[in-house]
């Protein structure tokens, strides 16, 4: 009887849990069932080097 009582309460975990990430999606914190996943190749790009090089910087001025 324990085992039925502890599959049960893992069940209504489960159920729980997943009524929250619906709930959070619905106001956009999580992407979990609804929403598709973001089509990547769509998305802008950065290359790797201009990201970590140093910043481009003017003349600088001698007193």
């Amino acid at each position: 009887m324990e085992i039925v009582v502890a599959f049960l309460f893992m069940a209504f975990v489960i159920f729980a849990v997943d009524r929250l990430l619906l709930l959070m999606e619905s106001r956009g914190h999580v992407n979990w069932r609804r929403t598709r996943r973001r089509d990547l190749s769509a998305e802008p790009t950065a290359k790797l080097d201009s990201l970590l090089e140093d910043p481009v910087r003017g003349p600088t001025r001698r007193p």
